[in-house]
């Protein structure tokens, strides 16, 4: 395990008994030599005396990096409905600091990541092993492809190294003494796509599968009770405009329904920024899509009822019921903590598994053949803000892992969210691989490794307190 503080860092390499767990150490050696030089919230000369140990202290900004009209059509969009904003987050207490920077993609390039990182770390000082890097998993956004690929690409992933360093100049610009506080309400927005067909599971609207509707919030306030932030973790993928094409034939890019909840937030709170924690996203769609699965009577399925431009009024509609109810929990939140008791701690780690490789699901089956490949790393990431405790991991992951994580924190308030460093494929749980569902399919890992990630995880709270 290593906890990082700031420039703190343990680099334990010790490994469990079971050799199943990998440690991580993250500090590149010229990373620390810039954190060195600079501090969060101002520059200071190498050498100078460090602040003062202060409490809480939160910034934050956002910066749009939509593509261009000129460098459309891009990943066959045509496009742009409503921009695509990174944002970023600041939390330090004393010594200890880290980043959290969230884009309105699909997936994200280790290419792009790298840029990103490289940026915070000039503006602030962090170490890039303390800036997380996550996605809301939006469907409607061109993926990042490498800049080498085409000048579209290389345009694309400039303008989010861009609108990074343009975002991060916000939050450390607004970086100020904060109080954080916690709370939970319920959206009856997101729904399981695993649908029993005559031929096998496959996609579509299941009201009797597992969902968690919970809307997990945290709020960054000033120290005179006026938002700085507030963060959200829900389940469900943003991909209520996904393959919708309009009536004059543009397939349009928008930030969806991550970005419509958001966007409601960001509207009752001027000058606030919200965040999307994109959580267990792996079995879970929006209740309502534009181009949509349909299930028969006899079950059969088809694919390609579209809407097309009226499809936005879904988007609108379930993105303002999940902003109202954010926005409602924000309210009601009463109980902060401010000052230098704030916990913040930022623990880092990786399970070891094994990769597997099946047929890509193209409809439903009832038999599937899922085989082993090579070693890999899956990391995790799990900080604390008080009361609050966060899980990241980089794969898609099922309800029911994430519940796992939850019941068996001893934290009131337990974040857990998919897509971290940048997303990975499905990390599917038992039930998923037992069904040959499209996310056990579509997975990137060996049956098994969801559970041994839950059980990493709950142990990393568990070592928090």
């Amino acid at each position: 395990m290593s906890e990082r503080h700031g420039n703190e860092s343990d680099k334990s390499a010790e490994s469990d008994s079971s050799g199943e767990v990998s440690r991580r150490v993250f500090v590149a050696a010229t990373a620390l030599a810039a954190a060195a030089g600079t501090v969060v919230g101002g520059a200071s000369a190498a050498g100078a005396a460090p602040r003062p140990t202060t409490g809480l202290r939160v910034g934050a900004g956002k910066a749009a990096f939509t593509p261009a009209a000129s460098i459309l059509p891009l990943d066959d969009f045509t496009s742009v409905h409503d921009d695509l904003y990174v944002r970023v987050l600041l939390v330090e207490s004393g010594s200890r600091s880290f980043a959290l920077a969230v884009l309105d993609l699909t997936s994200i390039s280790a290419e792009a990541v790298a840029l990103m990182r490289t940026a915070v770390t000039a503006a602030t000082g962090i170490p890039s092993a303390d800036i997380m890097v996550t996605v809301t998993h939006c469907f409607s956004a061109p993926h990042v492809a490498a800049a080498s690929s085409s000048a579209g690409a290389a345009a694309y992933v400039r303008s989010i190294a861009d609108a990074t360093g343009a975002a991060v100049a916000d939050a450390v610009a607004n970086l100020q003494d904060a109080q954080v506080g916690y709370g939970t309400g319920a959206a009856d927005v997101n729904v399981n796509r695993n649908v029993a067909t005559k031929d096998g599971y496959w996609l579509g609207v299941d009201e009797h599968g597992v969902s968690d509707d919970g809307v997990y919030v945290v709020r960054f306030n000033d120290l005179d009770g006026d938002p700085i932030a507030v963060l959200t973790n829900y389940n469900v993928q943003s991909c209520v405009m996904q393959d919708s094409t309009m009536a004059d034939g543009n397939l349009p890019i928008t930030a969806d329904l991550a970005g419509a909840a958001v966007a409601h937030v960001e509207g009752q709170y001027p000058g606030a920024i919200g965040f999307w924690l994109v959580g267990a996203c792996g079995d879970q769609f929006p209740a309502y899509r534009s181009k949509r699965y349909t299930i028969d009577k006899d079950k059969g399925w088809t694919y390609g009822v579209d809407l097309r431009d009226a499809g936005f009024a879904l988007l609108t509609a379930q993105g303002e019921r999940l902003g109202n109810e954010i926005v409602r929990v924000a309210q009601a939140i009463t109980r902060y903590e401010s000052g230098t008791n704030v916990p913040v701690r930022l623990l880092t780690d990786t399970v070891t598994t094994t990769q597997m490789t099946t047929d890509h699901p193209t409809g439903p089956v009832t038999t599937a053949t899922y085989t082993p490949t090579t070693g890999v790393d899956v990391p995790i990431w799990v900080f604390q803000v008080g009361k609050g405790v966060f899980a990241g991991v980089e794969p898609e992951l099922s309800t029911s892992t994430a519940n796992a994580i939850r019941e068996a924190s001893s934290f009131s308030s337990t974040f857990v969210m998919s897509m971290f460093e940048g997303g990975a494929k499905n990390m599917p749980d038992r039930w998923n691989y037992d069904h040959h569902t499209y996310e056990a399919r579509d997975g990137f890992y060996v049956e098994g490794t969801a559970e041994k990630v839950a059980a990493r995880i709950e142990r990393l709270i568990k070592s928090l307190g």
